[in-house]
């Protein structure tokens, strides 16, 4: 009788944890819903302000594939990333991860608006896309904000960027 009840007992613990660990892998599942929902939110708000476009990993691989003439922009730095991999044709342009609303050579590297905009080219409808490192990463909304500021009307923002890219399993280049 007291081996029985001692069964019970560790039962309704071993059930109680595991309502608990259920319970807890539930709230994550939550919480990290709030996690994504906050991340949608800020990447809308920022292409609102920005008044750019957005482009999936799928859709810039099939521009890409489709040989369209757009100039695709990098957003991270030459020697930690870029260098290392980045989406095939791309150029890099340092911009900074806080918002950049004046610009600022510090920032980028010593570079200047003109710098920018002679990269961009003299054809404001060209197909332009910036990335940076993942959706979080605000340097590709600078990028893209600012591409917009100068007058390009086909400005779009990769926001999965190189993680995006690299989680498809699309190749990569190196170097430049």
């Amino acid at each position: 009788m007291r081996m029985g009840k001692i069964f019970f007992s560790l039962t309704v613990v071993g059930l109680f944890v595991m309502g608990l660990t259920g319970s807890a892998s539930a709230k994550n599942k939550f919480e990290k819903e709030v996690e994504k929902e906050q991340e949608a939110v800020n990447l809308v708000r920022e292409m609102q302000r920005g008044g750019y476009g957005l482009i999936t990993t799928k859709e810039l691989k099939d521009m890409i594939d489709s040989g369209k003439d757009a100039l695709i922009i990098d957003t991270m730095s030459y020697s930690a990333s870029y260098k290392k991999n980045h989406v095939p044709g791309a150029e890099q342009f340092l911009f900074p991860i806080p918002e950049m609303n004046a610009w600022d050579t510090e920032q980028t590297n010593g570079k200047t608006i003109d710098d920018f905009k002679a990269l961009l080219g003299p054809d404001i409808s060209k197909t332009i896309v910036i990335y940076c490192g993942f959706v979080k990463c605000t340097r590709s909304h600078n990028g893209a904000m600012w591409a917009t500021k100068l007058g390009y009307k086909n400005v779009m923002r990769f926001p999965g960027g190189i993680f995006a890219w690299k989680g498809a399993e699309y190749p990569v280049e190196k170097g430049k």
